[in-house]
C-alpha cells in the first residue's frame, strides 16, 4: 500500500491556472493512452482538497463526457475542506477537516492492499508530505507553460527528498516522472 500524489503539471510547475482551470491539460493527450488506467486499478481510496472537489462539481459536463458520469470514481473519497460543500449524489464521499494524520488512519483501514491517491491539490499533498505519509509522486509534465497558477508542490524540498525511479514519454505532449519520497529527508518538518 502506497500513498501517491498522481497529477499533471505544466512545464513551469503549475497544476491549474489561478482560477483553477485545467483546460490547458485536455489538449495534451488521451487519458486512455496514459498510465491512468493501470494506476486507478490499484487505487482503493482518494483524498482531495475542496478546490479539486469544486472543480469536479463545476465541470460535471466535461467529467460526464470523459467518464460517463458526474463522479468518475467507484472508490471512497475523503474531501478536506473547512467549509460545507454540496454533495454529488452517486459519490461515496467523506467530508473532513483538520490534520491529515487521524483521517489517514481511518482511510488506511479501508484500503486493504490498494493505494491511496492524493488527487489534489499541491497544498494537500504538502500536508501528507509533512506528516511523513507520502510515498510516491507521479507527475505528468505537459508541454505548456502557464506563467502562474496553482503550484505542483508549494514548498521547497531538499535535493535528497525525492528519488527519480522512472521516466516515460507519453506521446509528443507529455512525459511522466515517478519519484519515491525519502521520508527521512524531511522528517515531516516542512523544509
Amino acid at each position: 500500500m502506497k500513498t501517491q500524489y498522481y497529477t499533471a503539471t505544466s512545464l513551469d510547475g503549475y497544476i491549474a491556472t489561478e482560477d483553477d482551470s485545467l483546460e490547458w491539460l485536455f489538449s495534451l493527450g488521451e487519458l486512455g493512452e496514459s498510465s491512468y488506467p493501470a494506476f486507478i486499478a490499484e487505487v482503493g481510496a482518494l483524498v482531495m482538497g475542496s478546490s479539486t472537489y469544486e472543480w469536479m462539481r463545476q465541470n460535471a459536463d466535461a467529467v460526464i463526457a470523459e467518464a460517463g458520469s458526474a463522479w468518475p470514481y467507484t472508490q471512497p473519497t475523503w474531501v478536506f475542506s473547512s467549509r460545507t460543500l454540496p454533495v454529488i449524489a452517486e459519490a461515496d464521499l467523506h467530508f473532513v477537516r483538520g490534520d491529515v494524520r487521524p483521517v489517514y488512519d481511518e482511510i488506511r483501514a479501508t484500503l486493504g492492499d490498494k493505494n491511496l491517491w492524493v488527487v489534489g491539490g499541491g497544498e494537500l499533498a504538502d500536508q501528507f508530505y509533512d506528516a511523513a505519509l507520502l510515498d510516491e509522486l507521479i507527475v505528468q509534465v505537459g508541454s505548456v507553460t502557464l506563467g502562474r497558477g496553482k503550484p505542483l508542490f508549494p514548498r521547497r524540498l531538499s535535493s535528497n527528498a525525492l528519488r527519480l525511479t522512472s521516466v516515460q514519454q507519453m506521446g509528443t505532449g507529455m512525459v511522466e516522472l515517478r519519484y519515491e519520497v525519502n521520508k527521512a529527508a524531511g522528517k515531516g518538518a516542512g523544509e
